[in-house]
């Protein structure tokens, strides 16, 4: 009698592997992976070459200005007709060669030199208040989610005080109160203060989730201190959310300065700012749209194109908080 042979599987064609893993080689940074997946995306494109356009006006704002003839706070009497006003002479606010966007009215100071030195000082301050946002809310969200225990306790209770306050009226406050100091400096460090405890939360729950990993666990093992740890095993794998969420303060910081500046308490003139600028606008908003449309313009373009490529930078980088948003 014949033994008959075990059933077994019928064995077919291995499965693929899935084909994020393949499209994504091992060992690829999150700049790696965000670069790789924002070229396949043409409105991604659009986003970043207008930010990239944005920033590079902001740094070249002296040269630019010089280009046009005009500097930002320089009169031209001669553009404005003193009998009607103060309004621009010629169609849709004084455009012309000699002043490319037109001219303010009243003053006759050129647009486009105050559009450009208006978006060096929108970016300065969203750029460096986002730094420190970002650099204290991840200090603090590492050490709260890998020390636990009363270092978490301590700072939980602290992020939920600073977003306990009503930021926007606490900083109309100060920048009221505080009129003989640097504006620039104090917006960006009032603007700072209030914005660290979001990114905060994000990195301590990423945190948590990597602390008894089996990496961290054998270098913990093997001897290394809590910095070497947290710097090299820890930082790199919360760097994906951080650099997402890092995409998306931006458009919230230009915004916030644009707010403050219009309601008085930022910047002061003749500093050029989008906000102060649409601010002094509404007053012409019937007689001279363009006035009031140029500013919003540029407001509206770069705080939209830094959002698209923050939104796309978190769905490449932060999935899961994608998903939960």
């Amino acid at each position: 009698m014949t033994a008959t042979p075990p059933l077994t599987a019928p064995r077919g064609p291995k499965s693929p592997p899935p084909a994020a893993a393949a499209a994504v080689p091992p060992g690829s940074s999150p700049w790696q992976l965000a670069r790789r997946e924002l070229a396949r995306r043409p409105a991604v494109k659009v986003s970043l070459g207008v930010v990239v356009l944005f920033v590079l006006m902001a740094l070249t704002a002296p040269w630019l200005a010089a280009l046009g003839g005009w500097a930002p706070d320089e009169f031209d009497k001669s553009a404005v007709d003193p009998y009607l006003g103060g309004l621009p002479i010629g169609p849709l606010g004084g455009i012309s060669s000699e002043h490319w966007l037109g001219v303010e009215p009243g003053t006759g100071r050129d647009l486009f030199a105050r559009v450009v030195h208006g978006a060096q000082v929108s970016l300065l301050i969203a750029f460096t208040a986002t730094a420190i946002v970002v650099l204290v809310g991840t200090a603090a969200g590492i050490a709260a989610g890998y020390f636990g225990g009363k270092v978490d306790s301590a700072l939980s209770r602290l992020m939920d005080l600073t977003m306990s306050f009503p930021s926007l009226i606490f900083m109309i406050a100060m920048m009221s109160v505080a009129r003989d100091v640097n504006r620039i400096v104090l917006m960006t460090a009032v603007i700072g203060l209030f914005g660290w405890p979001g990114i905060a939360r994000v990195v301590r729950g990423q945190t948590l989730s990597l602390k008894h990993r089996e990496y961290v666990d054998a270098a913990r093992l093997a001897g290394s201190g809590p910095w070497r740890i947290l710097t090299r095993d820890v930082l790199p794998g919360v760097l994906g959310p951080v650099i997402a969420y890092t995409t998306l303060l931006i458009p919230g910081m230009i915004s916030t300065e644009a707010a403050l500046s219009y309601l008085g308490v930022g910047v002061r003139p003749p500093t050029a700012s989008w906000g102060q600028m649409i601010a002094e606008s509404v007053t012409f908003y019937e007689t001279d749209p363009t006035y009031f449309l140029i500013p919003s313009a540029f407001l509206f373009l770069a705080v939209l194109a830094f959002t698209l490529l923050g939104d796309a930078l978190r769905d490449i980088l932060d999935p899961r908080g994608a998903r939960s948003a």
